[in-house]
């Protein structure tokens, strides 16, 4: 019995000098593991948010003005003209440029053309503005007599202009129509069939850059030259004609059908390549604007145009860009209304409305950091609400960037978040939240401000937000964080270990 006892003694013994050994090595191995990391414990605070109604100019939505140039052999000054026609233009990011080629109505453009066509593109270089591009050969609303009489020309043409097209595809955020129809808009054409329609428009997309959206007048042009039937087959961001292809509709809300752009019967009734009625082609573009952009112009002055019943429908269009000019009596209507939806826009006058929620209006809903201990990694999360009437079509880049107040050190962090999930319109609740881990051992004590950026990754401008707060230099503050120094961290470390003792 004695020998038992003095055998469990012995064991405990040994226990407790390896549970010392082992003690002192982990509070050993603790010391050098805090000391690699360069800070002991990390507290974060995170902002609160407000959105705001502040006018936002940020690029591919919005407002625009039209502006049309004949191509011809005359030397021009380009950039004077340019310089004269932009200098009081200051309320817009969007710009139509109407290129009118019936100069050339019979024949390939010239060389001079051509060399006047890059020397309008370098003009317009100097203006800080993304562009609508149309190619047409009428003004007048009298098409046949100046478009080509074989659409062999209009194919050398669209050839002709490619590159072009292609040198400035990060100024041209989307080009309408396929050269043809009265003002360019596709009637009165002796080119409206289907097969040279399609061909037309592969011989554009094949000009144009990927990047570069095209664009037809109807829902049911657009069924045509695509051959799909409906708008849940495409697939955003594939390469593919009818992932470039959206639609302008210069007939917007001026009537029933849009003069002209729906017609009476249900597909069911009609078939799917031919037009549908308001309601069905409404669901349709609901569902493609989610993926490539509609403007145009309103028209005529009348119940669809109302106030109430227009946002109603170009939210449920995502209309991106809007003619200035047309309809003025429109136009006009909408700024002689008061909102009165509850919110920051209540008391704003409808055309100022309207013109803060064409395209897309992104603001954070909110911002929070995790911190976890034994990985040394900071969780950022901001969630993110679009409230305009359409998406961010474009690719955006998204940074969270950490800046040292007493050093100016400046960490930048790209995310993977994808904008164009937040599809706007009547999504508008929807919430799409970026994450991000930053790895913090090796950063140097002190305390950090935490910002979050948005830029176009084409144009390469900052996407403003449509919070109360004001961007700074490196985007918006959406909170700080303290690193403790280790040797505090260490000293704490080091008192709770004698305590133990």
């Amino acid at each position: 019995m004695r020998e038992h006892w003095l055998r469990r003694g012995i064991i405990r013994a040994f226990v407790l000098i390896v549970v010392v050994v082992l003690a002192v090595l982990l509070f050993k191995a603790g010391d050098r593991l805090l000391l690699s990391r360069g800070h002991g414990n990390v507290i974060t605070e995170s902002y609160s948010f407000t959105e705001s109604a502040r006018r936002l100019y940020n690029p591919n939505r919005g407002f625009y003005y039209m502006h049309g140039f004949h191509i011809n052999d005359d030397e021009t000054d380009f950039r004077q003209n340019i310089a004269d026609r932009f200098c009081r233009d200051d309320e817009t990011k969007l710009t139509m440029i109407e290129f009118n080629l019936q100069y050339f109505k019979d024949r390939p453009i010239s060389q001079q053309g051509l060399e006047n066509l890059e020397a309008l593109f370098m003009a317009l270089e100097q203006v800080d503005k993304q562009l609508i591009v149309r190619f047409l050969y009428d003004w007048n609303g009298e098409n046949e007599k100046y478009e080509p009489e074989n659409v062999e020309v209009i194919l050398e043409h669209i050839r002709q202009v490619g590159p072009a097209l292609r040198k400035y595809k990060d100024r041209i955020f989307v080009m309408q129509g396929l050269f043809i129809g009265n003002w360019g808009e596709m009637n009165g054409t002796k080119y409206s069939n289907p097969q040279d329609m399609q061909v037309l428009a592969r011989e554009l997309a094949e000009a144009t850059d990927e990047s570069t959206f095209l664009s037809v007048r109807m829902p049911m042009q657009w069924r045509m030259v695509t051959q799909i039937k409906e708008a849940e087959e495409v697939v955003r961001g594939d390469g593919s004609l009818a992932s470039r292809l959206g639609l302008f509709n210069d007939g917007m809300l001026g009537s029933w059908s849009d003069y002209g752009t729906y017609g009476e019967h249900t597909k069911e009734e009609h078939g799917y390549f031919t037009y549908w009625n308001r309601e069905q082609e409404l669901e349709f573009q609901e569902i493609l604007c989610k993926s490539v952009p509609i403007g145009g112009e309103v028209i005529v002055d009348n119940p669809y145009n109302d106030f109430e019943n227009a946002v109603q429908d170009m939210r449920r269009m995502h209309v991106t860009y809007l003619n200035k000019d047309y309809d003025r009596k429109v136009l006009d209507k909408w700024a002689g209304v008061t909102v009165a939806e509850e919110g920051c826009f209540q008391g704003m006058d409808g055309l100022s409305y309207i013109e803060r929620h064409l395209g897309y209006r992104l603001f954070i809903d909110d911002a929070s950091f995790d911190y976890a201990f034994a990985k040394d990694r900071l969780s950022v999360a901001v969630a993110l609400r679009n409230v305009g009437f359409a998406p961010v079509y474009h690719e955006a880049g998204v940074w969270i960037i950490l800046k040292d107040k007493v050093s100016g050190a400046v960490h930048y962090y790209e995310t993977d978040g994808d904008l164009r999930e937040l599809s706007g319109g009547n999504d508008s609740n929807m919430i799409y939240t970026i994450f991000q881990e930053i790895p913090l051992t090796g950063m140097t004590a002190g305390e950090y401000e935490v910002y979050f950026d948005i830029r176009d990754c084409a144009s390469r401008e900052r996407i403003l937000l449509a919070n109360e707060q004001d961007p700074e230099e490196y985007g918006y503050k959406v909170g700080l964080i303290s690193l403790e120094p280790v040797e505090t961290f260490l000293e704490g470390w080091r008192q709770w270990r004698r305590e133990l003792k």
